[in-house]
């Protein structure tokens, strides 16, 4: 009896220690004697149980226990915050660059302080998690026709609290960052910038009152290489003549020619900046190549926030997308397959909005009613001048019921309420066919008898509606992928107006995106056209 004693005591205080370290969801509570800190805790978790973020919920899911009194606990979250940087997130946001010593301090003061902390720590992390799911500045107040809701949480909460637990903060990060392969690679690219930042002073092209083109021979050619070799060819350099003696001086004779191989790094500058893709230095080119580090850094954290606000699709979802600063669109069928187009968008003045929206039917053979603004800044000074404009455009003047009314009766400096319809046929602007989708600004795609448009580098040309080049052959697919009896040829043989509804519309969005990969992987860089980019970017930088 004396001998088994002990072990029943010993076996009844491993129990007890087990009841007190372990709750029933696995998670450690190294905290659990310290009564005086989890009520102090409880008591200001109570008070934050109407915070957006969900802090109450993270303690529930702990059953109360606090979860940053241990310095390798914090060290893990510091680190995971510093890791934002490559999202173009800034972790002085959530200070990661504080947390440590204010744990240092919370330890050497009371309970209540340390409770204080545990929940502030708590709190940068959820509000990371948020800021990189669904982006750090709400859309609506850079873009305000910004016309989609925020995407709502999606992660595993209980996820994160087990991340934490085994100090693996970085596993909890990469449940809320977007998975998407074209996020991933605005990453990778915003990490090589943040590298070439280190690289140290690269001279910049001067001015010049001709273009630097192939077979020149000229210093500028020398510089010409360097800039090229800061933005990824690599293969341009010039060797260092006191490492390599014989490859250096092999180089030098070459460095100032402008030569086959340096054509074809031109031409693959000027194709991932939407330049024209001619092998000489303009200065539009020269532009490009001078622009700094620091401003693509900038324009990489600008999209990977745009990049943040576009609703995650399934891989099996049809959809389709334009990009409105790449001059692209893209269908994604039911059965995988990428249908791409090129595009002519709005003017800078006549911006094409971003929206979302589903397809709902096509216009064969449409006439077209000429909106307000293009009727008042485009035709009416036109008709003013010359009233026979009418005829040879082909446009009806009608009543706001439709009515046709005849022009030479129409006061046109006060025309009032009078509406033009171009009917359908070779010129109308819109073609043989129109997509449409339902939207506040009367947005749509749409066919064109101006097709030399699509081969021009910039295509921000248009009144804001979407020219899609081979829109046809969109429209049958749009038929085929959603099981209509219709087809294209038949339609487009028909009468005009008319209108066929697809059984299952398919969603669309517009995006505006200025830096982004192409379909090789790579990340092209586009103008600006409609100067969004300062004011997200200035939202951006505001601390929170």
């Amino acid at each position: 009896m004396n001998e088994i004693q002990p072990l029943r005591q010993w076996a009844i205080g491993v129990a007890l220690c087990l009841t007190l370290t372990h709750s029933p969801l696995g998670i450690s509570h190294a905290y659990a004697d310290s009564a005086p800190l989890q009520q102090a805790l409880n008591q200001q978790v109570s008070a934050v149980e109407a915070h957006p973020l969900p802090i109450a919920e993270f303690y529930q899911l702990r059953d109360g226990q606090p979860a940053w009194q241990a310095v390798r606990a914090v060290e893990s979250l510091v680190a995971a915050l510093n890791s934002l940087e490559t999202d173009g997130l800034t972790p002085e946001d959530y200070h990661a660059d504080r947390l440590l010593d204010e744990f240092q301090r919370s330890q050497a003061s009371s309970e209540s302080a340390q409770a204080a902390f545990d929940i502030k720590a708590t709190r940068s992390l959820l509000l990371a998690l948020d800021h990189l799911e669904r982006g750090k500045v709400n859309p609506r107040d850079v873009e305000p026709q910004w016309d989609a809701p925020r995407p709502e949480r999606s992660y595993s909460l209980m996820r994160v609290v087990h991340a934490v637990d085994d100090y693996a903060l970085d596993n909890a990060i990469a449940l809320a960052r977007p998975s998407s392969a074209a996020y991933q690679q605005l990453r990778d690219a915003l990490k090589q910038h943040y590298q070439l930042v280190n690289l140290g002073s690269v001279p910049y092209l001067d001015a010049r009152d001709e273009s630097l083109r192939p077979g020149d021979e000229d210093d500028d050619v020398s510089v010409l290489r360097q800039r090229l070799a800061l933005w990824g060819e690599a293969d341009l350099q010039v060797a260092d003549s006191s490492a390599y003696p014989m490859i250096g001086v092999q180089a030098a004779s070459n460095r100032r020619t402008f030569d086959a191989p340096l054509e074809a790094a031109v031409r693959r500058f000027q194709r991932r900046h939407l330049l024209q893709e001619d092998g000489v230095v303009g200065e539009q080119t020269r532009l490009a190549l001078n622009t700094s580090v620091a401003s693509r850094i900038d324009q990489l954290r600008v999209n990977l926030e745009r990049a943040r606000w576009i609703r995650p699709m399934q891989s099996s979802e049809p959809r389709v997308w334009v990009d409105i600063a790449g001059y692209r669109m893209h269908y994604v069928r039911p059965n995988g397959q990428h249908w791409d187009a090129r595009v002519v968008v709005g003017t800078p003045r006549r911006e094409t909005p971003i929206i979302h929206s589903t397809i709902s039917h096509l216009t064969i053979n449409p006439s077209w009613t000429i909106p307000p603004t293009i009727m008042r800044e485009d035709v009416l000074p036109q008709v003013r001048a010359d009233i026979d404009y009418l005829a040879r455009k082909n446009i009806q003047v009608i009543s706001p019921m439709g009515e046709p009314l005849a022009a030479e009766e129409i006061d046109w400096q006060r025309p009032g309420g009078v509406m033009l319809r171009q009917v359908a046929g070779a010129g109308n602007p819109l073609g043989r066919v129109v997509v449409r989708f339902p939207n506040d600004d009367m947005i749509y795609l749409h066919d064109t008898p101006a097709r030399g448009l699509f081969r021009r580098d910039q295509r921000a040309l248009s009144s804001g509606c979407i020219r899609v080049e081979g829109v046809a052959e969109l429209a049958q697919m749009l038929l085929q992928d959603t099981g209509s009896r219709y087809q294209m040829s038949s339609l487009l043989n028909g009468g005009s107006d008319r209108n066929v509804n697809l059984s299952q519309r398919i969603p669309i969005a517009l995006h505006y995106l200025t830096a982004w990969p192409n379909a090789e992987g790579e990340v092209e860089f586009r103008p600006d056209i409609y100067r969004r980019d300062a004011a997200l970017l200035a939202a951006l930088q505001r601390s929170v």
